[in-house]
């Protein structure tokens, strides 16, 4: 029999008491977390929805749509499920199982044939209403799901969650949610390195290099990425002041009303002649992420990409996650781009997570 894939997608919500004080409900069971060992996860609370239709709970997730993406999808899904606006944090991982087993309790159900569910999930955390109103025009509309698809949303500790979570796949996911919270991962700030649309041929074009516009087509991949970037809530952008960079955000820019910061030192030009002022700059960008707690999205042109990535490859976690960082020209398609995710360490920044976005133009 031949299998047939239904794609969906979702997260973990987490957010941290305001009081610093355990999350803890009143049914709590078992020891109460060791004040002389206290862990990462200790004070977080988790949202976890209840389903009437299977009387289970799970983490918040839902079926794409048509013409969306995984991480849309799971943005989407969270906010209808919970109410609750996010932003995307490290991808944590994906889960299958048979649709015919949706909502049924055991042990981890296994595909064989016929339609097999596969979902994706991300640390999620909210954002303000102020951000989701700034955001909203790019990402598209968010409507609250029927409560007879979502009856009960409650706030719990991670030892409540494990608990509570009815299918041993999420409790899978939780594990990898605690690893990444081990690893700091609650305080990563998100850097988004953005690629130029497609521009016009430098042979074709008459006028200076500073001035090649980009072509139709680029212009709608930059439109369609504007909703993949919307995911994560950036609140400043960055661009180099050639044609090409400003005509890919301004749409976003527009859409939000952040206004574009330009950087003289990310052109093509200013990196030839200067590559390490290029990578001082972007470098400032990071700097100003971690201490401002800002998202920021920079869009530069493909050499000079190349050359941060050799600087951003020697501040990976890990040589996995470095050789995402493509070593060869192109180094990314034009109107894609990557999400960076940056902690802080005794050694300077560290990169625990990169996420490769593309857009979907239809």
């Amino acid at each position: 029999m031949s299998s047939m894939m239904v794609e969906a997608a979702g997260g973990i919500v987490y957010r941290r008491r305001s009081d610093d004080d355990i999350a803890q409900d009143a049914d709590d069971e078992g020891p109460a977390p060791d004040p002389a060992h206290p862990s990462a996860v200790d004070g977080l609370e988790l949202c976890v929805v209840h389903r009437p239709k299977y009387d289970d709970w799970s983490w918040p997730k839902g079926k794409l749509e048509l013409n969306e993406s995984h991480r849309h999808a799971a943005v989407r899904e969270i906010g209808e499920e919970t109410g609750v606006h996010v932003a995307l944090g490290p991808r944590l991982g994906e889960i299958e199982y048979p649709l015919g087993s949706e909502g049924k309790k055991g042990k981890r159900p296994k595909a064989k044939g016929g339609v097999t569910k596969h979902v994706v999930f991300w640390m999620a955390r909210p954002i303000d209403e102020h951000e989701a109103a700034m955001r909203a025009p790019a990402l598209g509309p968010v409507t609250p799901a029927d409560v007879d698809e979502i009856d009960n949303v409650v706030w719990v500790s991670v030892r409540r969650a494990r608990r509570l979570l009815s299918h041993a796949q999420d409790r899978d996911i939780l594990d990898l949610f605690v690893d990444y919270v081990e690893e700091g991962a609650e305080h990563s700030q998100t850097l988004l390195i953005v690629r130029h649309g497609k521009a016009e041929a430098r042979k074709q074009w008459k006028g200076s290099d500073a001035n090649r516009p980009i072509t139709p087509k680029g212009a709608a991949a930059a439109y369609a990425l504007n909703r993949e970037l919307a995911c994560y809530a950036p609140s400043r952008l960055v661009t180099s002041p050639w044609v090409r960079c400003l005509e890919t955000i301004e749409v976003f820019s527009w859409q939000t009303g952040l206004s574009m910061v330009p950087a003289d030192e990310l052109t093509e030009d200013a990196f030839a002649e200067n590559p390490e002022g290029s990578w001082e700059r972007f470098e400032e960008e990071i700097t100003h992420s971690m201490n401002a707690h800002t998202t920021t999205a920079v869009c530069m042109h493909r050499p000079v990409i190349g050359g941060i990535f050799e600087h951003l490859r020697s501040i990976c976690v890990s040589k996995s996650l470095s050789k995402q960082l493509i070593a060869s020209s192109p180094y990314m398609p034009t109107g894609n781009a990557v999400a960076l995710f940056i902690v802080q360490s005794d050694e300077g920044p560290r990169i625990i997570d990169i996420q490769r976005l593309a857009p979907l133009v239809y």
